[in-house]
């Protein structure tokens, strides 16, 4: 559904004296409905990747695809929840939701607040419809973020580290919600991280990217059964893949 092919991003620096090769002839298929991580050392040109596949930035070389239609510019097709906290302080949970919507052009009063309600009671937030991003957590500004991409129903959901800025015991428990998330809405999701065993734990497949230039070390298969969840954290078959997916990191970073 997703094709990624031959993808190269180069910079210029240095009043173009000088050039760095972020990422270096990435290609990937993606299926419907499929989760997939994407690890690597700092500068493998994780989030660079990220922004090619939504269309905010355009790569030097390569093409990335949808059902065969090129991504070019940003699309509804894919929606994007960054690390940082994108919520309006000014909205409430349900003012945020629904701005999403009308920018994708949803113009009918109704049918935007059914919607931003809807999504806002999947992602666990039913009963903050009207509370300030200031009243909640966190966590519970990124389930806001969450449910403004998923009330738009793209296709494809990146995810750019949009936990990262959480303590590890909330961490777990919104991956466990997103996991439930992602099995009720069906959409595929793309989820760049560091942590290996938030990967483990969530992804169908992880990509391993090694740097300069990022480019693909590894391409593992999850062998652990699903439903998951934090409750398999500890177990001998979770810690054997988050071993190997650190020899794989390891491998693939500069010394």
């Amino acid at each position: 559904m997703l094709v990624i092919k031959g993808l190269t991003k180069t910079f210029r620096t240095d009043g173009d004296r000088q050039e760095f090769t972020a990422i270096s002839d990435i290609s990937l298929d993606i299926e419907q409905g499929e989760f997939v991580s994407i690890i690597g050392p700092s500068g493998a040109g994780k989030s660079t990747l990220l922004e090619i596949m939504c269309g905010l930035s355009g790569p030097t070389s390569g093409t990335v695809s949808v059902d065969g239609h090129a991504i070019v510019e940003p699309s509804s097709e894919i929606g994007i929840v960054f690390q940082e906290d994108a919520t309006f302080p000014w909205l409430t949970s349900q003012q945020n939701v629904e701005f999403g919507l009308e920018f994708c052009g949803v113009k009918d009063k109704h049918e935007r607040a059914t919607r931003a309600e809807e999504m806002l009671r999947v992602v666990g937030l039913g009963g903050f419809e009207h509370y300030y991003p200031r009243q909640l957590s966190g966590g519970m500004r990124q389930r806001v973020n969450l449910a403004r991409v998923l009330a738009s129903v793209p296709r494809v959901i990146l995810l750019d580290e949009p936990f990262g800025s959480l303590d590890e015991q909330t961490r777990l428990s919104v991956g466990d919600e997103l996991l439930e998330i992602w099995r009720k809405t069906g959409p595929t999701f793309i989820l760049v991280t560091h942590s290996l065993q938030e990967a483990a734990l969530m992804s169908d497949r992880i990509v391993v990217l090694r740097s300069r230039p990022g480019a693909i070390q590894e391409i593992v298969n999850n062998p652990l059964p699903r439903p998951r969840s934090s409750g398999q954290l500890g177990t001998p078959e979770f810690s054997d893949l988050v071993g190997h997916l650190w020899r794989a990191l390891k491998a693939g970073t500069p010394r």
